[in-house]
C-alpha cells in the first residue's frame, strides 16, 4: 500500500514538473517574441579640437566722461546771446552764451576816466616832487591813487569777460537749459558738456582677481546698443581700497571712442584678462550634461551589444569644465582631441544608447555671439 502511494506521488510530481517546464518555455518564448528594441536617437556631433583659451573675466562697466561739467553762469545776468546748438560738438574757448554787460561797460567808462585823471596827477606830482615843491607823502598818495584806478579798471574788465561764457574744453554739448532773455543767477546751469573721446569705463572685479591686474593692461568692451563694434582700452587706475560690502575693487580704463558712439552713463560688457592662456577643448554648452555628481559628455564609439554585434552608440564620459565664452565651454580634462562628441540631444541619452548622427543643423558654437533679438 505504501509503495503504491509513493509511486502515485512520484508520478504526480513528474507531471507537475513537466507542466511547469512547458509553461516556462512558453513564457520565455512569449517574452522573446515581444522584445522591443528602441530606434537610434537622432543627435548632432562635433569632433573635439584643442584651442588656446585666455582666462578672462566678464563684468558690467559704466561709461564716464574724462571731462564732464554743466557749464554755468559765473556772475548773475540776463542772457543776450546764445551761440550754440544743443547736441553739437564744440571746441575749447568757443563762445557759448553772452550776458548783458551794459551796466559794467558804463562803470568801465567811469573808471577809465578816473584812471586817466590819476595818471595825469601822478605825472604832475612826480615833476613837483623832483623840484621839491611838494612833499614825498603827497607824491606817494598820487602813486597809490594811480595804481588803485588801474586795478579798478582791470576788475571791471574781468567782470565783463566773465559774462562771456566759453567752453572750458572740447567736447559734446547736451540739451540747452537757458533761454534768450532769461535771468541767470550765479551758478545757474546753461548746458552740459562732456568730453567723449577718449572716454572712461568704470568697473569692479572680485578681490581674488586683483593680483592678476595691473595698470596698462588691455580691456575689451562690447555693447548691444552699438551692434557690430568692439572697443579696446587700457586700465589707467586701480582703486586703493576694496569695498567691504561686496569685496570688489573698482578699476578705471581709458577707451578710444571715435565718433562718440559710447556715451557717459552707458552700460557695457567689459572683458579683462585675469590669467595666462591655457589649452582646452571648446564645446557648445549644449554638449554638457550637468549633474550634481559631475558634468559629463557623450562620446561616439563602437558599442558591443548583448548579442555580440557591434553598433554605433555612445559612452558617457565625465569631464572637467573651466570657463565659458559665448556659446562655448572649456573642457580641460576628460576627452581627447579627435573624439566625436554629441552636441545636442544629450538629455535623452544613456550610456550605451544607439544613435543616428544628423549634422544638418548644429547648435550655437560662437565664442562671441550677437543675438538678433535682445
Amino acid at each position: 500500500m505504501a509503495k503504491r502511494i509513493l509511486f502515485t506521488l512520484l508520478i504526480a510530481g513528474l507531471l507537475i514538473a513537466s507542466l511547469g517546464y512547458f509553461k516556462l518555455r512558453q513564457v520565455q518564448a512569449a517574452v522573446k517574441a515581444n522584445t522591443f528594441t528602441p530606434p537610434p536617437e537622432a543627435v548632432t556631433t562635433l569632433v573635439a579640437k584643442q584651442e588656446t583659451w585666455s582666462t578672462s573675466l566678464s563684468v558690467v562697466g559704466t561709461m564716464a566722461a574724462i571731462h564732464g561739467v554743466t557749464v554755468s553762469a559765473d556772475l548773475p545776468g540776463t542772457v543776450t546771446k546764445i551761440s550754440f546748438e544743443s547736441g553739437r560738438p564744440v571746441q575749447q574757448g568757443q563762445v557759448l552764451v553772452e550776458l548783458d554787460t551794459s551796466q559794467e561797460r558804463a562803470q568801465l567808462a567811469s573808471l577809465e576816466a578816473q584812471r586817466d585823471l590819476a595818471k595825469i596827477n601822478y605825472a604832475r606830482m612826480k615833476q613837483l616832487v623832483d623840484e621839491g615843491v611838494i612833499s614825498r607823502l603827497e607824491y606817494d598818495k598820487a602813486t597809490a591813487d594811480q595804481k588803485a584806478t588801474e586795478a579798478n579798471v582791470a576788475e571791471i574788465k574781468a567782470a565783463i569777460q566773465r559774462k562771456t561764457i566759453r567752453a572750458p574744453f572740447s567736447g559734446l554739448l547736451g540739451i540747452r537749459q537757458a533761454n534768450l532773455g532769461q535771468y541767470l543767477a550765479s551758478g545757474g546751469p546753461i548746458v552740459p558738456l562732456q568730453s567723449v573721446d577718449p572716454i572712461y569705463v568704470n568697473f569692479s572685479v572680485p578681490q581674488q582677481a586683483l593680483g592678476s591686474l595691473k595698470v596698462g593692461q588691455q580691456v575689451k568692451l562690447s555693447t548691444n546698443d552699438v551692434a557690430g563694434l568692439a572697443f579696446a582700452g587700457r586700465i589707467n587706475a586701480i582703486d586703493s581700497v576694496v569695498d567691504p560690502a561686496t569685496r570688489n575693487v573698482q578699476l578705471q580704463a581709458t577707451v578710444s571712442n571715435p565718433g562718440g558712439k559710447l556715451r557717459p552713463g552707458m552700460f557695457v560688457q567689459v572683458d579683462v584678462g585675469v590669467g595666462a592662456t591655457r589649452q582646452a577643448i571648446s564645446l557648445p554648452a549644449s554638449a554638457i550634461n550637468y549633474a550634481p555628481f559631475g558634468d559629463s559628455v557623450f562620446v561616439l564609439d563602437d558599442v558591443k551589444g548583448p548579442d555580440g554585434n557591434t553598433y554605433r552608440g555612445v559612452r558617457q564620459q565625465f569631464v572637467k569644465i573651466d570657463g565659458t565664452r559665448g556659446d562655448q565651454v572649456a573642457v580641460v580634462s576628460g576627452i581627447k582631441p579627435g573624439e566625436e562628441v554629441v552636441t545636442s540631444g544629450v538629455f535623452k541619452l544613456r550610456n550605451g544608447a544607439a544613435v543616428a548622427v544628423n549634422n544638418a543643423v548644429q547648435p550655437g558654437n560662437d565664442p562671441a555671439p550677437k543675438p538678433e533679438d535682445n
